[in-house]
């Protein structure tokens, strides 16, 4: 049986930056991000992204120096506003596994 998903709003901006491997600017949970999308995909029939922080403010305060501790799952249905960085360049980090972007997903959609 196929489930007939709506994309929210963030997704194709989120989509398009991912694509060509831009930074966005987020703000989710009242807090401004900016965030490398690398994967984007569903779980629990959520849609949500995984982004690589290279900048603005988190949950704990000031970004973990340890690029490896950079990584972050929104739940796209949650940002409320998303537009594309042209200041910062694409960053990554060398933990990243594209085959297998999210640590818990049921379908990964668009990855790099």
């Amino acid at each position: 049986m196929s489930t007939t998903r709506t994309l929210p709003a963030a997704w194709a901006c989120l989509e398009t930056a991912l694509r060509q491997r831009r930074p966005v600017q987020v703000s989710y949970h009242g807090r401004y991000r900016i965030v490398c999308p690398h994967a984007l995909g569903w779980h629990h029939g959520r849609p949500m992204v995984l982004g690589y922080q290279i900048g603005g403010h988190t949950s704990t305060g000031a970004l973990d120096p340890d690029p490896r501790k950079r990584w972050r799952i929104f739940l796209i249905d949650q940002i409320a506003r998303v537009t594309a960085d042209t200041t910062f360049p694409w960053q990554t980090a060398d933990n990243y596994n594209p085959i297998r972007p999210f640590p818990a997903i049921d379908e990964v959609s668009v990855a790099v």
